[in-house]
């Protein structure tokens, strides 16, 4: 298999007609805890960033932080401060009365190290929602010994600007804070596969591996995983949920009672989280802010439950003609998560929205939403609630952060703090593919000559497979690939599969097979939906700061020397055979037989 690590120096696989702009660098781009494997690298611009170019942003960075501590800065009441010949000490504060600035105050207060922060305005752009508020009214340093994902950089220079004081020494032990036993909320996260790709422990967030991606139906322990916060405890068999109609009026159901009442409907359907891609955007655009994913934050798998509808309509809901006032319907997972669909996706008989209780005929699995999830096929995965329990028909979308901030799109004009009200959230996602095995075939291999006579060659060739999906339930008709950066085009073969759904809610696999000596140095991927909607070429005229829905034409990369090596690890195939046949030539074999003319023999 190619390494393609090599596409981030391959000036071949840059995009033929790109624009760079000023704008941010990586600044705000997490780190992976663990690198991916080598398909993960993706073609990049291939250009080394100037000094002058990070003096530059990092001058603009600087200006944003202070005009949003400007912006942002709370009007507090503090002990007067010291003067200390011409420096001004900052304001001191005693413990008590941070702890006054706790989770039913109208100014929220945290100290981390020695330093005080009003984080109210904060809390509502917080990505992990409302779990900032365990922490208000005292220290946040035992809760992100926790939640590692928050020590980053770009986490402390954001809290910096909330900045606006120091502890008072005299509440200080040992000079610092002190600080109470906090119980770990992940301590009883479930264990996962190893080959997972690891973007954060805490909350554990992990892309599926290439050999997960390689197949259509994606393993249980290779599904990718997001999660927000802790993975909650529930009791399968106790777990039930509530069904709260728009009179306010409830009714509760329980895992066995779903099981018995209502028909079992099994769909195939692929999830993929609003990121998938993001790190490919912020390589060929401009940093993004969230998780860096690459091409594996997508799954397929095969969903079992009961629908959704049929559920709503036992509770009372009118289902053929839903009330007027009903336009969302809301769901909320034992761990806190809250996210919204349309009435019309939740009604829709040929719609297919589950509450599932298997997964690739097992039990789900706890990362996956053990006992009870909601599945909304065609839909961004955001909105498929995990550890269900309740249920809520309303006027309006769910109020969560997941749905009114964080899985929205915006102009590339727009920076990090928009009017988050002018945009909708994301439900259906746009048509996308992806590259996800590159490998050479030769036919002096078994297994490879099979795969070959299929295409009719003969010759030392080149097998490109991946993925390909559009929301909504389109389906996709064509996969365009090329093997010269997008100069010249072919179609790829879209591999058969056994969907289960009213819609094509799962990903359409594909394979392209060329010869070695027609292959050049960037492969390039695009895929059409039967709406003929197709991938753009390039990631900046679709940019938005939050990387979100990334869907531009997949590059992979081969180095120069690539052909030369695939070459020499053939030949030494072709030696080896040659001298465990012939095991008196090995020492004279290149003088004896030309290295055409071992080709020759081993076809023979």
């Amino acid at each position: 298999m190619h390494s393609l690590r090599s596409a981030l120096s391959n000036p071949a696989c840059r995009p033929r007609s790109i624009v760079k702009r000023p704008g941010y660098n990586s600044y705000f781009a997490l780190r992976q805890s663990r690198p991916a494997p080598s398909f993960y690298w993706t073609a990049s611009r291939c250009e080394a960033s100037s000094p002058l170019r990070h003096r530059i942003l990092g001058g603009t960075l600087f200006v944003s932080i202070i005009a949003a501590a400007v912006i942002y800065a709370p009007t507090v009441q503090a002990e007067a401060p010291i003067q200390d010949g011409s420096q001004t000490q900052p304001p001191v504060f005693r413990l008590d009365e941070v702890r006054e600035h706790g989770r039913n105050a109208k100014e929220k207060w945290i100290t981390k190290g020695n330093k005080v922060y009003n984080i109210t305005n904060w809390i509502p752009g917080h990505p992990g929602g409302e779990v900032i508020l365990r922490a208000v009214g005292g220290p946040v340093d035992q809760y992100w010994n926790i939640f590692t994902i928050h020590k980053k950089q770009n986490v402390y220079d954001i809290l910096d600007t909330f900045y606006i004081g120091e502890v008072d020494p005299r509440d200080l032990v040992d000079g610092k804070v002190p600080v109470e036993h906090v119980d770990d909320p992940f301590k009883n996260d479930p264990k996962r596969d190893e080959t997972l790709i690891v973007h954060s422990e805490r909350p554990f967030n992990a892309e599926t591996p290439e050999e997960g991606l390689n197949v259509f139906i994606t393993p249980d322990d290779l599904f990718y995983v997001r999660q927000h916060m802790w993975v909650p405890e529930v009791d399968g068999a106790k777990h039930g949920f509530v069904v709260e109609l728009e009179s306010g009026e409830e009714k509760e159901y329980t895992l066995d009672d779903i099981k018995k009442k209502f028909k079992e409907v099994t769909v195939t359907a692929t999830l993929q989280c609003s990121g998938n891609r993001r790190k490919h955007m912020t390589e060929e655009a401009r940093s993004t802010n969230g998780l860096q994913w690459g091409p594996g934050a997508i799954s397929n798998a095969e969903w079992t439950g009961v629908r959704l509808r049929d559920v709503l309509k036992d509770a009372g809901v009118p289902i053929d003609d839903p009330p007027e006032d009903v336009k969302h319907v809301q769901f909320v997972g034992a761990e806190a998560y809250g996210a919204s669909i349309p009435v019309e996706k939740a009604v829709d008989k040929l719609g297919d929205v589950l509450l599932a209780y298997k997964m690739n005929d097992k039990p789900l699995a706890l990362d996956h939403g053990y006992p009870l999830r909601l599945v909304v096929p065609g839909n961004v995965a955001a909105r498929s609630v995990k550890w269900l329990n309740r249920i809520r028909l309303s006027d309006e979308e769910s109020t969560s952060q997941w749905q009114r901030r964080d899985y929205k799109c915006f102009g590339p004009n727009v920076g990090g703090n928009p009017d988050w009200d002018s945009a909708p959230a994301i439900q259906e996602t746009p048509v996308q593919s992806a590259i996800t095995s590159l490998r050479d075939i030769s036919p002096h291999s078994t297994q490879d000559s099979k795969l070959l006579q299929v295409y009719g060659l003969e010759e030392d060739s080149v097998a490109v497979e991946g993925y390909s999906f559009a929301g909504g339930g389109r389906r996709i008709i064509r996969v365009d690939v090329s093997a010269n950066n997008g100069r010249t085009w072919q179609q790829a073969e879209l591999l058969p599969s056994e969907s289960k759904g009213a819609k094509a809610w799962a990903w359409t696999r594909w394979r392209w097979v060329l010869p070695r000596s027609q292959a050049g140095r960037c492969f390039v991927v695009k895929a059409v939906d039967e709406a003929y909607n197709t991938q753009p070429e390039e990631y900046e005229p679709n940019y938005n700061f939050r990387g979100n829905i990334t869907s531009s034409w997949h590059r992979v990369g081969i180095s120069p020397g690539a052909k030369s090596k695939v070459k020499s690890s053939v030949q030494r195939a072709i030696r080896s055979k040659i001298t465990d046949t012939y095991p008196l030539l090995a020492p004279h074999i290149d003088e004896i037989i030309p290295k055409k003319s071992q080709l020759d023999l081993v076809k023979l």
